[in-house]
């Protein structure tokens, strides 16, 4: 491979995948557009035009935005890349710590900071005009830089680290440093897995134990029923945030825990909070959990590998716009050129990746209707589905590429198959 070489497919691959999201989305638009007139058959009498017609018009200004931000994301890219953005950082850093870890943590934390400021504007636009404009906002601009705050310097203190860790493990543990890194990266994986609910959800959200002794009686009989231990029942205080509605379960080992949305307990009656319950601890009954962190686990390894052969191929830089440094360490540049193209070339996996979240969908529904009513589920998403303003009428090609969860037509339709 030469440096050309790489740098034409590299543009190839990023031109393809900008083409492919604008013809998704121009496909998505006009579906949604031409749909808005009328509530699709099964929702008819469930949902009112009105909710309908909102859900479309939210749908279609999120996709118009995500547009925009692909084309700036694209942007970024090519100014970190090929216009020489990281190039100078790497040049500047090194001239003010020299070679060293210090230059190289030096070079992350700058790229981090830059791309979180591009970013900022964008993310502030998202959370106090689209979503406000639909009434979804419920943050404060104190709350929204406060979260930024915490945001900030919980990435640093833990993201930092495990970079200086990795960085270490790349410079002297040898050819197999990848496979080093990625036992590191597993280990840091499951421990966020404990420490995110158990110490830093607290530091955004309020948890409280569950004080409604029916509906807690129901879910704990849900539970056994399930063959399911948690170390507690919490409500959390999403309502300070948005008015988007959600129910989860976190944690690994003794730290499990199930968490409603406030939102979700104001707008959903005991049997549909029950039935949508069921579908999330149908997740893990069904081992989905498992799966997917197996499978990132995997994905990362094979990651990992390519990027061990790729810090060492000079063409790997330079293709990218970058001249290798002969007098310090490439490591850290090889980190962000490496996690700035991998979505590019990772793009037209998409597909396959949402075909095995839908395929665990919809086996979690069928868990659900066997340990509760499929009706209860159905009336409990046909309410989620108006809250949360998703479109009832996605582009089918569209939500093939991207969607997690099924569309909410055939997820219903599908429901009401179901044996009672």
């Amino acid at each position: 491979m030469t440096s050309f070489a790489f740098t034409v497919l590299f543009v190839g691959f990023l031109l393809l995948s900008i083409v492919v999201r604008f013809w998704l989305a121009s496909r998505h638009i006009r579906h949604i557009q031409a749909n808005r007139a009328a509530v699709p058959p099964q929702f008819a009498g469930r949902i009112p035009l009105e909710a309908h017609q909102r859900a479309a018009d939210y749908t279609v200004a999120k996709t118009k935005f995500a547009l925009f931000v692909i084309l700036l994301n694209s942007a970024v890219l090519i100014g970190f890349t090929l216009m020489g953005g990281l190039q100078w950082l790497a040049e500047t850093s090194l001239g003010i710590f020299g070679p060293g870890i210090r230059y190289q943590l030096a070079l992350v934390l700058a790229f981090a900071l830059i791309s979180g400021l591009i970013e900022l504007p964008f993310d502030y636009f998202r959370q106090f005009r689209l979503e406000a404009a639909f009434g979804f906002n419920r943050m404060t601009p104190a709350l929204f830089f406060t979260d930024l705050v915490k945001s900030t310097m919980i990435s640093l203190a833990i993201g930092l680290g495990l970079v200086w860790i990795v960085l270490l493990l790349m410079e002297k543990s040898g050819d197999l440093w990848w496979l080093y890194a990625w036992f590191v990266w597993c280990g840091f994986q499951l421990l966020m897995l404990v420490l995110v609910p158990l110490f830093i959800a607290p530091l955004f959200n309020k948890f409280k134990p569950l004080e409604d002794e029916s509906l807690k009686s129901r879910i704990e009989n849900l539970m056994k029923r399930t063959g399911f231990a948690a170390s507690g029942l919490f409500v959390m205080d999403g309502s300070r945030r948005s008015a988007h509605g959600n129910a989860y379960f976190s944690g690994f080992g003794a730290a499990k825990r199930i968490v409603f949305f406030d939102t979700l307990l104001e707008r959903l009656a005991p049997h549909e909070i029950e039935a949508v319950l069921a579908h999330e601890l149908g997740h893990f009954k069904l081992k989905h959990i498992v799966k997917r962190i197996a499978m990132m686990f995997g994905a990362s390894l094979v990651f990992l590998a390519l990027l061990g052969y790729l810090k060492t191929q000079t063409w790997f830089y330079t293709g990218l716009g970058v001249d290798p440094m002969l007098n310090a360490s490439n490591d850290a540049m090889a980190l962000l050129l490496f996690a700035l193209i991998l979505p590019v070339f990772a793009f037209l996996l998409s597909p396959l990746t949402s075909l095995g979240s839908r395929k665990h969908e919809f086996e979690a529904d069928a868990f659900a209707a066997k340990y509760t009513n499929a009706q209860d589920l159905v009336s409990a998403l046909v309410k989620l589905y108006e809250d949360n303003a998703s479109t009832l009428t996605p582009d089918p090609l569209h939500s093939a590429f991207y969607d997690s969860h099924p569309p909410a037509s055939v997820r219903i339709n599908r429901l009401l198959d179901q044996p009672a």
